[in-house]
C-alpha cells in the first residue's frame, strides 16, 4: 500500500492496538533538547524493534506530543491519542528501525527550577517527555544524548561517552548496555561539580553537588562507598550496571528516585556535619541504591508485586543502616514501624502486601517486616541463597511474588505456607509474631522494661528513670525524658538535670522538645542546648529561651547570629523573625532583616525554604503584594506537600477583607496557572 494513502486511511484511528506479543522494542536512541525558557522539549528518536506478529501499526506512548518530521524513505510516523504510531506492513520475525523528530510541552515529569532541569518518571510518566513504553513489562535499552548550554553539567543513565560543543551548545552522549523500564529513564541539567570514587568491586561512583555545597559533600555522602560495598556483599549478587551516580536536585517531588545508574534525591538531604545528626541521607541513599537490584534489574510484573521493589529496598536499607549505626538502631527502626503497622491494623486500615492499591506503609514497611520474618524462618544461608538465585534467574526481567517464593522454596525445607498467609495475604499485621521477634534484641527488652513504667507513679520509678538517664542509650534515655512530661517540675527537676548532664545529643534534644516551661533553677543547663550539634535542638531551644527569659533576648540572638541550619534555613529564618520583633535589637538592620525574610518566599528559592518563610510571614502578618504573589505561585507548585498548605493559607487570607482585594488583582501579575487558581477560589 502507498505510504501516504496509508496515512490518509489511518487518520481518525482511535482504537489502540494491543502490543502484547506483537512487538519487542529493542533500543531507543534519543537526542533531546529541553528549553527552560519555553518549558518544552524537542527530540529526535531512532528506535529499533522486532515484530513478533504481522501487523500494520505499532505505537510508543507519547503524551501530548507532536511529530515534527520523519524519514520519508522509512516508516510512516503519526501522533494521535497520546501515542506515536509507526505505520507499515510489518512482517513477523523482522527487525525494523523508525526515525522521527518530536516536540512537547510537558505538564509533568519534566521540571524546570531556577538553573536546573530534571525528570521524574516514577510509575509510567516518562512518556510525557520521551516517546517510550508505559508498561513496566517492556524493557528497552535507552541511549540518550542531551543538548544543554555549554556551561551546564548533564547527568543521565549509563556511561558518558563524550561531550562536544556545537554552535554554542553542548552535546552529552550517554550509553546504556542493558534494558530497563521506561519510567527509569532520566536526565538532569544544572550547575554541578562531582567527586568520583570506586567501590571495592571497581564500580565508579559519582557524587554530584552544587559548588555552594562543597562543604556538605563529606557529611552527606559519608557512607556512600560503605553502603555500596555492603549491599553487594549482603545481597550476594554484583551490581549490574556500568556506573552509579547520585544527584541532589532542587524542589524534588520525593525523597529520592532510583533512576537506573542515577539516583536523584532532594537537595534537602545535603547537610553539614551538624545537620547530619538529625537529617542525614543514609537511609535514602541505601534505599535507592538497593533499588538498582530490586526494581531496576528485576522489575515487578504488576502492581500487586510492588512490595518486591519497595519492601526489598526498605529492608536492605535497614540492613545497611545496621552495618553503620549498629544493632540497636536496626531493632529500634523495626519497632517504630511495627507500632505504625499495628496502629493501622487496629484501626481497620491494615492491608495485604498483595493489594495493588495498598499504601506506602504497607508496601515499604510491612514488606520489610515480611522479609525480616522470612529470614528468621528459613535461616540466613537459605535466605541469601534464594535472593542470589532469584536475581540470577530473573536478571533484566520482570517478576511476580510467586517467582520469588519459588526460589525460597527451592532452597529451604521449611514450610512457608503460614508465612504466605500471615504476612503476604492477610490484611492484619501480625503484631504478636513481630513482638516476639523484637524480643530477640536485648536492647528492645530493656526499652520495653522502661516504657512499661509509663503508668507507674513518678515516686515509684524515680530510681529506674535516673538509671536510664545516667550514661543513657539514645532511645531508652529519650523514653525516660518523655515520661517526665506532665509531672510536677519540683519532682522532676533532678531528673531533667540528669538528662541535660548526660551529654547524649538525643536525650538532651528530648528535653528541648518536651519541656514547655523552663524553671529558673534549670535555666543555665537549658541554655547549654544552644551549643549542641543539632539544628532541631537549637531551633526549639532558641525559641523557648527567647520566650521565657525576655531579659536575655539580645544575648540569645547574638549567640545564634549567622547560623543557617538545614537546607531550609530553619535557624536563620527563626532568628530573623525573633530579631524583627525584639524591641531595640539592631534597629538599624531591621529593614534588611524584613527584606531578607520576605525574599525567602520567592520562586528564587527551593520550596523547603519558601514554606518556612511563609509560616513566619503569616505568623507576623507581613503580607504585601510581593509575598502574596509568591504565595499564589506556591499554590501551583508541582510538589503537593508544598502546594497543599500554600492553598490553605491563601484560602484563609482571601477570607480577610484586608487581603481579599489585593489577591483579586494578582491575576495580572502572576503566571497563567497561578491566575487560574486564584480565579477558581474567588468564584
Amino acid at each position: 500500500m502507498n505510504k501516504f494513502l496509508f496515512i490518509f486511511l489511518f487518520t481518525g484511528f482511535t482504537v489502540f492496538a494491543q502490543q502484547t506479543n506483537v512487538v519487542d522494542f529493542l533500543k531507543i536512541n534519543a537526542t533531546v533538547s529541553p528549553s527552560s525558557a519555553e518549558k518544552s522539549i524537542k527530540g529526535t528518536v531512532k528506535c529499533s524493534f522486532k515484530v513478533l506478529q504481522r501487523t500494520d501499526s505499532i505505537y510508543l506512548d507519547a503524551k501530548n506530543m507532536k511529530v515534527v518530521s520523519f524519514a520519508l524513505e522509512g516508516i510512516v510516523v503519526k501522533a494521535e491519542n497520546d501515542k506515536i504510531w509507526l505505520l507499515d506492513n510489518f512482517e513477523a520475525g523482522k527487525t525494523y528501525t523508525a526515525f522521527f523528530t518530536y516536540e512537547a510541552y510537558p505538564k509533568q515529569t519534566l521540571y524546570f527550577f531556577g538553573n536546573e532541569t530534571w525528570t521524574q518518571g516514577q510509575g509510567k510518566y516518562t512518556s510525557h517527555w520521551l516517546p517510550s513504553i508505559d508498561d513496566v513489562n517492556d524493557k528497552v535499552e535507552f541511549d540518550l544524548t542531551v543538548i544543554s548550554p555549554e556551561n551546564k553539567t548533564v547527568i543521565a543513565n549509563g556511561k558518558l561517552l563524550k561531550s562536544e560543543e556545537r554552535d554554542g551548545q553542548k552535546y552529552s552522549y550517554f550509553d546504556m548496555k542493558e534494558p530497563m523500564p521506561s519510567y527509569l529513564v532520566a536526565f538532569a541539567v544544572g550547575d554541578f561539580d562531582n567527586k568520583e570514587l570506586f567501590s571495592n568491586s571497581g564500580t565508579p561512583i559519582e557524587l554530584y553537588y552544587k559548588p555552594s555545597d562543597s562543604l556538605k559533600v563529606e557529611p552527606t555522602y559519608r557512607y556512600s562507598k560503605q553502603i555500596f560495598d555492603f549491599l553487594e556483599t549482603e545481597i550476594g549478587y554484583p551490581y549490574s550496571w556500568q556506573n552509579y551516580k547520585q544527584v541532589p536536585v532542587r524542589d524534588f517531588l520525593y525523597a529520592g528516585m532510583e533512576n537506573t545508574t542515577a539516583t536523584f534525591f532532594s537537595e534537602a538531604f545535603m547537610v553539614d556535619t551538624i545537620g547530619f545528626n538529625d537529617r542525614n541521607y543514609v537511609n535514602v541513599n541505601a534505599h535507592e541504591l538497593a533499588h538498582q537490584w530490586f526494581g531496576d534489574m528485576v522489575t515487578e510484573k504488576a502492581s500487586e508485586d510492588h512490595w518486591l521493589q519497595e519492601g526489598f529496598a526498605t529492608y536492605y536499607a535497614l540492613l545497611a543502616e545496621r552495618d553503620i549505626f549498629g544493632e540497636d538502631y536496626y531493632y529500634w527502626q523495626l519497632y517504630q514501624t511495627a507500632e505504625q503497622l499495628k496502629a493501622a491494623s487496629d484501626e481497620g486500615k491494615g492491608e495485604s502486601l498483595l493489594n495493588p492499591k495498598a499504601s506506602s506503609l504497607t508496601f515499604y514497611q510491612k514488606g520489610a517486616w515480611a522479609l525480616h520474618i522470612l529470614r528468621e524462618k528459613v535461616g540466613d544461608e537459605a535466605f541469601k541463597t534464594a535472593i542470589k538465585n532469584y536475581l540470577e534467574k530473573y536478571k533484566f526481567r520482570n517478576v511476580s511474588t510467586a517467582d520469588f517464593l519459588n526460589e525460597v522454596k527451592a532452597v529451604s525445607q521449611i514450610d512457608i505456607s503460614d508465612f504466605e498467609k500471615d504476612w503476604l495475604q492477610q490484611s492484619a499485621f501480625q503484631s504478636e509474631e513481630a513482638y516476639q521477634s523484637l524480643l530477640k534484641s536485648s536492647f528492645i527488652k530493656k526499652y520495653f522494661e522502661v516504657s512499661a513504667l509509663r503508668a507507674t507513679p513518678l515516686a515509684d520509678k524515680k530510681m529506674q528513670l535516673k538509671t536510664a538517664l545516667t550514661f543513657p542509650n539514645d532511645f531508652i534515655g529519650q523514653e525516660a525524658v518523655y515520661q517526665l512530661v506532665d509531672e510536677p517540675i519540683s519532682e522532676t527537676l533532678p531528673l531533667y538535670k540528669n538528662a541535660l548532664e548526660s551529654g547524649n545529643l538525643y536525650v538532651r534534644q528530648a528535653v528541648a522538645l518536651s519541656l514547655q516551661t523552663i524553671p529558673k533553677e534549670l535555666q543555665k543547663e537549658y541554655e547549654s542546648l544552644l551549643d549542641d550539634d543539632s539544628y532541631v535542638t537549637l531551633e526549639t531551644a532558641l525559641y523557648q529561651l527567647w520566650m521565657q527569659f525576655p531579659e536575655n533576648r539580645t544575648k540569645y540572638l547574638n549567640q545564634t547570629k549567622g547560623i543557617e541550619g538545614f537546607q531550609n534555613k530553619n535557624i536563620r529564618q527563626i532568628w530573623l523573625t525573633l530579631a524583627l520583633i525584639t524591641e531595640g535589637y539592631e534597629n538599624a538592620e531591621k529593614e534588611n532583616y524584613l527584606k531578607e525574610l520576605k525574599n525567602y518566599t520567592s520562586t528564587a528559592y527551593s520550596f523547603e525554604i519558601r514554606e518556612k518563610a511563609f509560616e513566619y510571614v503569616n505568623e507576623l502578618q507581613l503580607w504585601d503584594l510581593e509575598t502574596l504573589k509568591n504565595l499564589a505561585e506556591a499554590c501551583v507548585h508541582p510538589t503537593w506537600r508544598f502546594s497543599k498548605p500554600s492553598k490553605e493559607m491563601l484560602n484563609n487570607l482571601i477570607q480577610d477583607k484586608k487581603y481579599c482585594e489585593q489577591i483579586q488583582v494578582l491575576g495580572r501579575q502572576v503566571s497563567d496557572k497561578a491566575a487560574n487558581y486564584i480565579n477558581s477560589i474567588i468564584k
